[in-house]
């Protein structure tokens, strides 16, 4: 019988049983009753009869399929069992996806799961699946070098990404050396890459601190008159001094107006914190609770009640009142508050850190938790309003300590 031809296979049809079209030296093609048609080769080996799959027509042609014989053939010779040797090669297939740096990561990333904040958790998932799993998240992460990594990093670096491109590198090398326990990597490469990424010089955010320009800041911001929601944003801000995102942000529910506080999660850490409420700031909240009260949020966007104002919305308020952004930001009024609190009132240094939502440990290493020093922290952000109102109408201007 002579060898199959495209022509004389493709005019084999299915019957009710699969069977079998010969090409000859234990070749064969087999039609389903379905109407695939699949390559099988039977050969012996130590004396036992064997069983081999090649693939399916039309994907493995004729020609390919022969080429496959011949290569089994030669490993018969060789003592070689064909069929083994497929299966061992589809076993570590399947290894080197199980055990790839993307394989690895989300299995860190689950085990991490309870333990990293949901905003961190996010932040690494998006940076890999942004920068990492794309170049080597199928690479088997045993084989993974310092160059491929370094590759990675200064891909990042070079879309001026220093500081995530640092952090990123850091995630890697925890999921690295987490593989390094659980037997999925000999060594932890990128251990030699300390100092291979140039650290972003910190950003210090504008800031007016001289209590004579913040005087003349606040009555600038008090003569403002802009959108209704933006112009309460920015009276409030100078008072509560958190984060921008977190003072845009800000909804009705997390306010308890009789108590004078406002609580919510620290964007940066995820953490409760609470915020108390001068009586400046809450007079201000209730005239807007008037405007804004049905929204969700206390700033709400112009366009939309469904989001809260723009983050860009009190420094873009800024520049429309004339002052540069080099002088003062949304963020400056942080500094601002921090720098006079401290170098011009007086006050404890560990009470403004705990205002500013920063880590404070006590003398045993603890971290404070959200309410520590919650009445003090409330005479001192009455303190603070009244001091500012003070600079406002030039009640008081108290002057910095000078050097020495």
């Amino acid at each position: 019988m002579g060898k199959l031809t495209d022509r004389e296979v493709s005019k084999l049809k299915p019957t009710e049983k699969a069977y079998r079209k010969p090409d000859g030296g234990g070749l064969y093609l087999v039609v389903t009753p379905s109407g695939g048609k699949l390559w099988r080769m039977k050969y012996r080996i130590d004396g036992k009869e064997k069983l081999l799959s090649i693939g399916k027509y039309p994907d493995v042609s004729i020609a390919d399929a022969r080429v496959r014989q011949q290569e089994a053939r030669t490993q018969i010779a060789n003592g070689i069992d064909p069929a083994e040797t497929k299966q061992a090669a589809k076993a570590a297939r399947i290894a080197a996806v199980a055990n790839s740096f993307e394989a690895v990561a989300r299995e860190w990333l689950e085990m991490k799961r309870k333990e990293l904040t949901g905003r961190t958790l996010e932040n690494y998932i998006a940076n890999l699946g942004r920068d990492v799993f794309p170049v080597i998240g199928n690479r088997p992460i045993s084989e993974i070098t310092a160059q491929e990594y370094l590759a990675v990093f200064r891909r990042m670096e070079g879309r001026g990404i220093q500081a995530t491109a640092n952090k990123v590198k850091g995630v890697c090398g925890m999921i690295h050396r987490y593989a390094v326990v659980t037997g999925r990597a000999p060594h932890d490469p990128i251990s030699a890459l300390r100092g291979a990424i140039a650290r972003e010089k910190i950003k210090h955010f504008a800031s007016v601190t001289d209590p004579k320009q913040v005087a003349e800041l606040l009555r600038m911001i008090d003569s403002y008159t802009g959108h209704g929601v933006v112009d309460s944003a920015l009276k409030i801000a100078p008072y509560v001094f958190v984060r921008p995102g977190e003072l845009r942000a800000m909804q009705w529910a997390d306010l308890d107006l009789d108590k004078a506080e406002w609580q919510y999660l620290v964007t940066k850490t995820d953490t409760p914190h609470i915020v108390p409420l001068a009586r400046q700031v809450v007079d201000i909240l209730k005239e807007l609770q008037l405007l804004t009260g049905r929204s969700r949020y206390v700033f709400p966007s112009v366009r939309t009640g469904e989001r809260p104002m723009s983050d860009n919305a009190i420094n873009a308020a800024l520049r429309r009142m004339g002052i540069p952004k080099d002088e003062m930001t949304g963020h400056g009024f942080r500094a601002m508050a921090r720098t006079i609190l401290d170098e011009v009132l007086g006050v404890r240094p560990d009470l403004i850190e705990h205002q500013l939502a920063h880590a404070v440990k006590d003398p045993n290493g603890r971290a404070y938790n959200r309410t520590k020093h919650l009445p003090e922290r409330k005479k001192m952000m009455q303190q603070w309003a009244d001091y500012l109102d003070g600079l406002k109408t030039g009640a008081q201007v108290i002057p910095f300590p000078k050097a020495g």
